[in-house]
């Protein structure tokens, strides 16, 4: 019996490394989801108070807060954090060269 662990490099992006399909944009919405959920933390707001603000049923607030994002798009979770009173910036430029396709990061 080996005690030799085997490692397998990550890409940087757990979702690609699952084979999920559209990883980029996955990650991308989770990276998202993540910071509305920081930002109901940091301002301890109950999920009534999250549900209202945000527009959307307690229940949704849940799935949202447990990662659940499916039915959630890119363009209601902008308006999610705009409700948050967040601004939100797109750059848009030149793929890296190191890149083999473009991607899309989340910087807050």
């Amino acid at each position: 019996m080996s005690d030799e662990i085997l490692v397998t490099a990550s890409s940087g992006n757990v979702f690609a490394d699952l084979g999920i399909n559209n990883a980029e944009k996955t990650l991308a919405k989770a990276k998202i989801a993540n910071r509305i959920c920081e930002l109901i933390n940091e301002r301890q707001l109950t999920l009534s108070t999250a549900s209202e603000l945000l527009g959307i049923s307690e229940e949704k607030i849940s799935r949202l807060i447990s990662g659940l994002l499916q039915e959630f798009d890119s363009d209601q979770l902008f308006q999610f954090l705009n409700y948050l009173d967040q601004d939100i910036e797109i750059v848009i430029k030149p793929k890296s060269p190191k890149s083999k396709y473009g991607e899309i990061n989340i910087v807050y």
